[in-house]
């Protein structure tokens, strides 16, 4: 008797070679275009260059780049190029047919809608301070922004997601030239710039922290991506430049620009400082508005380049949400949706920026490592679905997701905490190990032939 697969499983058709193309066509501007967001970037200065200098955040940034490269993005998106199919198929696997509904299924929907949220939140923060309002003086105006930013762009992804897509290859670019103008408008001040603290090492573990956390998504989306490659020399030159390449570009010259800021205004020591605090001094928006005469253009620029994010989000959990709860309509799931991601942005959740890369890092830091260890046993190919619940799949979850928020946790030792850090990476490195332990110990169901299943 055959087994039964679900439809999402059963319906998925490999991308064909015909329709894929090089890495500088799709991957590589794709992941680019992520850290380009000035999301990414945003806050990143302030956890980093309060304690550790620029030379060293600038090695952070170029180690997070090549750890993002080989252990979230390399594995998903091998398995994407040599199958074809896309993550929540692929994740069936490491998670079975059953198990894939929820995780990475939903949870990726799930998480997209914080990111949602982000950038609603980031982007009508930055109308605002283009129109030289301050959002806690101006509350009414600022919701009114966020919601019609929220509704009106979730609109535009169902609708036109493929002209969103064309115009994203376009404003690409608008954030590039936006913080090579930043970076040379503060440059002078680098050399002045001094941190308040002199604790370099923990400020290279919260660079990789901010880095692998904001990844962590993008990475097991590399899946998504691997089915667009033609061969493994794409699957590695796209993620080697859009991923390694731009985090350090992207990450680097906003760092530089704050400290440039910082140094030009004499702030080389700040002993009363607190980053994160609306008032922060190594806040980018600082940096941004000490470039004379073009502030408030430069505010907008990078407002309308979070259009493409924005849309991106919303088609992506309404992907997720349509395909694993098909009795839902697409457009019931995708408002309540938006509406949770605009909830979040109007009452300032979605502002805590490093706190969210802590939970997505957190959340599929062991995804992407119980998908690598999955991708090692299978000998570096898909072993194709699992039937039912795969039990390593789940347990090395759930391992890797308490390693990864172990901070977080009422009465954990301080001494545990700190050897946990950066607790985004030990979270993959939890979801490898249980994976690759309990798949050899046989917790894991057998694998479905897809040409001989049927649908239920």
């Amino acid at each position: 008797m055959a087994t039964t697969l679900p439809d999402y499983v059963r319906a998925s058709v490999p991308n064909p070679t015909s329709n894929r193309g090089p890495w500088y066509k799709n991957t590589a501007p794709s992941y680019a275009g992520i850290f380009l967001w000035v999301a990414f970037y945003l806050g990143i200065a302030g956890p980093t260059l309060s304690q550790a200098s620029p030379g060293v955040l600038l090695l952070g940034l170029a180690v997070a780049g090549l750890l993002c490269f080989a252990f979230y993005y390399y594995a998903p998106a091998m398995l994407g190029m040599q199958t074809g199919r896309p993550l929540y198929v692929v994740g069936s696997s490491t998670f079975g047919t059953s198990g894939g509904y929820v995780m990475p299924g939903l949870l990726m929907g799930l998480l997209q809608l914080g990111w949602f949220a982000v950038s609603t939140s980031v982007a009508t923060s930055f109308i605002l301070q283009g129109l030289h309002d301050d959002p806690k003086e101006h509350r009414a105006l600022s919701i009114g922004i966020s919601f019609v930013w929220a509704y009106l762009l979730a609109w535009v992804a169902i609708k036109g997601i493929k002209y969103v897509a064309r115009v994203a290859q376009f404003l690409n670019w608008v954030p590039l030239i936006m913080i090579l103008i930043i970076f040379w408008a503060n440059r002078g001040g680098i050399a002045s710039f001094h941190p308040h603290k002199d604790d370099p090492w923990n400020g290279f573990l919260t660079i990789l922290t901010i880095v692998i956390g904001f990844f962590a998504t993008a990475g097991a989306a590399g899946t998504d991506f691997g089915m667009n490659n033609r061969n493994r020399g794409d699957v590695a030159w796209g993620g080697l430049i859009g991923i390694a390449l731009a985090i350090f570009v992207a990450g680097g010259l906003p760092m530089l620009s704050v400290a440039g800021h910082l140094g030009a205004a004499g702030q080389s020591v700040l002993p009363g400082a607190q980053p994160g605090a609306p008032d922060d001094p190594y806040a980018y928006t600082a940096a941004i508005a000490g470039v004379s005469g073009l502030a408030s253009i430069i505010f907008f620029l990078f407002a309308a380049a979070s259009v493409a994010p924005t849309c991106f989000c919303t088609f992506i959990a309404s992907n997720s949400f349509a395909t694993m709860l098909p009795k839902i309509p697409r457009g019931v799931s995708t408002l309540a949706g938006v509406t949770v991601g605009f909830i979040l942005a109007i009452t300032g959740v979605a502002n805590n920026l490093v706190g969210f890369f802590v939970i997505v890092g957190a959340s599929f830091g062991p995804i992407c490592g119980a998908m690598a260890a999955d991708y090692i046993l299978a000998g570096y190919k898909w072993s194709g679905p699992r039937q039912g619940i795969n039990g390593a799949g789940y347990i090395s979850w759930a391992i890797g997701f308490v390693i990864g928020i172990l901070d977080k946790i009422p009465g954990v030792p301080a001494g545990l905490i700190s050897a946990d850090r950066p607790a985004v990476l030990w979270s993959f490195v939890a979801g490898f190990v249980v994976y690759y332990v309990l798949a050899k110990a046989g917790l894991r169901p057998p694998v479905v032939e897809l040409e001989t299943a049927k649908a239920r």
